[in-house]
């Protein structure tokens, strides 16, 4: 799943005292609440879908506390190994561990041991009190996003976050295997919505914070690539998106289809809306490139920086209107899972 700007996090203590609400907040902030929350909007309805109801009290709320733990763990980590980017860039400059030594509230060592232990809790709490298919799960999703992401992918290849991004699909199938102590093709075509979505959801946002990605030389998508083919991109990741939504119908009912139909059209027509947007700027940019520059100076006009590089970027952050499509993606994900968890409880909306 995305990061989400420093602006939605708790504000940080101005100093570096250490008292027990200080250390609370700023371990609480280092967990990143606002992506636990919509990962918790896709386990809920995953578990309704796999009972084909309301799952026992005592299964639910402990699988979302495990998840949410899990998930707690995970981005607590990554905040650990990425304190030294995060401080560069100015979106995450007010995260905890990304605050000068002088002003920090939790040290990196502890803030390690932390997330550790949210994950040994998170482990512990499944397998005991669920079972231990889903606190594998749970603890394949650590794993995955803090070596294969965090330190594999992230900071090497433009490729980190359509990889990486599998991270913040396994909910749903620690969801799935809660409730019926297996993972079936339901659950699988819902890693791969969730797959799916992630790409244009987080480039639409990389779009609009690309310098700060540059200056922390984190080679995302649209530091290396031009806006035209970041734009392209997501449309196609959209198409296959809103594909991976529609194969899920046979199994969650009639009323799902058209809530499915109807939400993907929507996205579609947002992505498409970007994409021309993206293009008409593209368009002035490359045309004020005189022609007697032989056409190379135009084309690196249009491309904007050399891909593969992280660095030499002559233009600010550009296309805002990025984030109307972020801010959408969320709305899309959450209206989706809406529609799985209304489809579920209502027995007159299956075939």
């Amino acid at each position: 799943m995305p990061e989400v700007s420093a602006a939605t996090l708790p504000a940080m203590p101005i100093s570096g005292r250490r008292g027990v609400k200080a250390m609370a907040s700023s371990l609480f902030a280092l967990t990143k609440p606002r992506i636990i929350e919509l990962l918790l909007v896709t386990t809920i309805p995953t578990m309704l879908l796999a009972d084909r109801g309301l799952p026992s009290a005592q299964i639910l709320l402990v699988t979302l506390a495990g998840g949410a733990l899990a998930a707690g763990s995970a981005n607590t980590i990554n905040c650990f190994i990425d304190r030294d980017i995060d401080a560069v860039m100015r979106r995450t400059s007010r995260r905890p561990l990304a605050r000068p030594a002088s002003l920090a509230v939790v040290k990196p060592l502890e803030a390690l041991i932390f997330g550790i232990v949210l994950g040994a809790v998170a482990t512990v709490l499944l397998g005991t009190m669920v079972n231990w298919l889903s606190a594998t799960l749970a603890d394949a999703a650590i794993l995955f996003y803090v070596f294969v992401y965090t330190i594999g992918l992230k900071r090497r290849t433009p490729s980190n976050i359509v990889i990486g991004g599998a991270a913040g699909c396994f909910p749903v199938l620690v969801g799935w295997s809660a409730v019926t102590g297996t993972v079936s093709l339901p659950a699988i075509v819902l890693f791969a919505v969730i797959f799916f979505w992630t790409p244009p959801h987080f480039w639409a946002l990389a779009m609009k914070f690309r310098d700060d990605y540059a200056a922390a030389s984190v080679p995302m998508l649209p530091v290396v690539a031009p806006a035209t083919v970041v734009a392209r991109k997501i449309l196609i990741y959209s198409y296959i998106m809103v594909a991976s939504t529609l194969a899920l119908a046979l199994y969650a009912g009639w009323l799902y289809a058209i809530c499915a139909v109807g939400l993907g059209a929507w996205f579609l027509a947002e992505a498409h809306r970007l994409h021309a947007r993206v293009v008409r700027a593209a368009v002035p940019a490359a045309a004020s490139v005189p022609a007697a520059a032989g056409g190379a100076a135009a084309k690196g006009a249009e491309r904007e920086v050399d891909e593969g590089t992280c660095a030499g970027i002559p233009w600010p952050s550009a296309n805002p209107a990025s984030m109307r499509l972020f801010h959408r993606s969320i709305a899309y994900l959450t209206l989706l899972f809406a529609a799985i968890a209304v489809a579920s409880l209502m027995p007159w909306g299956r075939w």
